[in-house]
């Protein structure tokens, strides 16, 4: 293996605390991200499990919880929504994969700024801890929905929760932007100045570019929503009139006038569109590494691969109004938002067939990893396919209060990212913590997960398209919607399968961190340079030696070679196939 000599980003730590704690090490900071997710994911599936208790038996009264009004679910509804998008979605592929798999993969020692990656950690475990405060205040959570449009979210007296519950919510957020802005300067310095000699932009693996450009999305992103949340806490605390307009609540006329409602909509979906790529572009990244490594191939058109995630990027700015067809929008406006949300269609539809060309004729090794990054595919073409329909504002004000919206965006941006960070740890964790996890146990929570995740959203569509509609706590009021409580019964059904068939993961996670067979350097047989050091790496990634890259990251199946794959260090094989 070709090395070269290079000084190490910091001295090793030293003790328990700045080892393990407020550690500068971008692979503890990196599991740090990681086990801050999957306590986060649980806190989610929880209170999305007590919001379909809720609609079975809107009058059950629960041990701990009590009885679940609807002011009570609707904090709940806020609740899920933005601890999932927030802690989940964007902590654990791009904070946890990323931070600990990026600088190892372009043959860094560590992040460009050590203390800077360490701090957006710590200010992300405070946004944490701040949301979860907001449960345990007086009035409670807030009900104003995981978007906060205003009125609602703007006046303190608008309703329960809407008090102290809503500013230690929006609080929150505005520290997660810090802390996100933080992560993605690093990513983004860390991917231009630190890369290792021979590892060009286009030898790098799809997984850095994915972790990359989701940077460059939230460094644009994140600032907007920091901005767009001051002015929040400011019309509700100081006064001012950013969002309220002249407004009546309870018969009392508030103190504001002139305000935009529909400003915080154009500001919040500014980042929120592009929120939905934060998510699920490392899904694409991790998917793309595993399909090419699993199937033996080089990775099928591996440029226009790069091109496409580059272009989703560049398009996600340009569509936040078709979430925003149902605001009285010029027509002319609205026709814009919806050609371009078909444009973005196009290089998700290249990726897709990608993936599919990467599988084609491939001797493929049908392993935990390569299930799940299977699973994602499916998921994304399964929750794409319904994007189409809403990108139609003549469809998309029919359906958009419906479940159909809840039942695509689950699909394509929650369970799909979700399968991707399933993928990511089974493929990863032998490298993470030296251990294989159990590959039955593995396959057995892969299928029970997959069904459970189609019973839960694919009958959403069916749902929408009968007209059931979303946010409402129960379904008892309404002739045509009791019509509708079998499927909720089902989805019910199938969401408790599902929830207690994570419990087998978890059990795998540990168990094998623990106990779990020892892992050797390369057990998949892979060509990255996260292969090509110690299992688990070593404190400055490759033991005072820097790789030098001769080759591309997807060599699988070179003629003439003596393995059927060749790794990045291993001598040059010629022109990337």
């Amino acid at each position: 293996m070709a090395t070269s000599v290079t000084p190490h980003a910091h001295a090793g730590p030293q003790g328990f605390i700045r080892k393990y704690i407020f550690s500068l090490d971008h692979k503890v900071i990196g599991i740090q991200y990681f086990f801050l997710a999957l306590t986060a994911v649980w806190v989610g599936m929880f209170l999305s499990l007590l919001m379909r208790i809720h609609l079975l038996w809107p009058g059950v009264t629960l041990p701990l919880v009590g009885e679940i009004k609807p002011e009570t679910y609707l904090s709940l509804l806020t609740m899920h929504g933005t601890i999932m998008v927030f802690f989940v979605l964007t902590t654990a592929p791009q904070g946890g994969f990323g931070n600990y798999f990026l600088p190892i993969q372009i043959g860094a020692p560590d992040m460009a700024f050590p203390v800077l990656n360490m701090l957006s950690f710590w200010t992300t475990f405070v946004a944490f801890v701040v949301i979860i405060a907001a449960f345990f205040v007086s009035g409670g959570a807030p009900l104003h929905g995981w978007t906060g449009y205003p009125p609602l979210s703007a006046i303190q007296q608008a309703g329960p929760g809407e008090g102290l519950g809503a500013d230690l919510w929006i609080t929150s957020i505005a520290i997660f932007c810090l802390a996100s802005l933080m992560g993605a300067l690093n990513f983004l310095t860390t991917t231009l100045d630190m890369r290792a000699k021979g590892m060009t932009m286009m030898r790098m693996p799809l997984t850095v570019w994915s972790w990359f450009i989701t940077a460059i999305l939230g460094l644009l992103a994140f600032g907007v929503l920091l901005s767009a949340g001051i002015l929040l806490l400011m019309d509700r605390n100081l006064g001012t009139s950013f969002y309220v307009p002249l407004v009546v609540v309870n018969g009392q006329i508030m103190g504001h006038k002139g305000g935009s409602p529909l400003l915080w909509q154009h500001l919040f979906w500014f980042f929120g569109h592009p929120e939905v790529y934060i998510a699920i572009l490392p899904g694409m990244g991790v998917a793309s590494q595993i399909l090419s490594t699993f199937s033996r191939k080089p990775i099928f058109g591996y440029k226009a691969m790069v091109y496409a995630m580059l272009g989703i990027g560049f398009l996600g700015f340009m569509v936040w109004g078709h979430h925003m067809f149902m605001s009285g929008m010029s027509p002319y406006s609205a026709f814009a938002f919806s050609l371009l949300t078909m444009c973005i269609g196009v290089p998700s539809a290249i990726k897709t067939f990608n993936w599919l060309g990467t599988m084609y004729k491939a001797r493929i090794r049908f392993q935990t990893p390569m299930l799940y990054a299977i699973g994602f595919v499916s998921l994304f073409v399964s929750g794409g396919l319904s994007g189409p329909f809403l990108a139609q504002p003549v469809l998309d004000i029919q359906l958009h209060d419906t479940y159909f919206v809840v039942g695509h965006f689950h699909l394509i941006m929650g369970v799909a990212a979700i399968f991707g960070m399933f993928a990511a740890t089974y493929y990863w964790v032998p490298k993470m913590f030296g251990r294989m996890m159990n590959e039955t146990w593995g396959r057995i929570h892969f299928f029970l997960t997959l069904a459970g995740t189609y019973a839960i959203f694919m009958p959403m569509h069916y749902l929408g398209i009968a007209g059931g509609t979303r946010r409402y706590s129960q379904y008892t009021e309404v002739a045509y919607l009791q019509k509708l409580m079998p499927l909720h019964q089902f989805m019910t059904y199938a969401a408790i399968i599902t929830i207690a068939t994570q419990f087998i993961f978890v059990i795998n996670l540990f168990w094998s961190i623990f106990k779990g067979p020892k892992a050797s350097d390369n057990p998949w047989e892979s060509t990255t340079l996260e292969w090509t050091t110690a299992t688990p790496p070593p404190h400055d990634n490759f033991n005072g030696v820097t790789p030098v890259v001769n080759n591309g990251p997807y060599e699988y199946g070179v003629p003439g070679a003596a393995r059927d794959f060749v790794m990045q260090t291993d001598p040059a094989v010629g022109p990337a196939h």
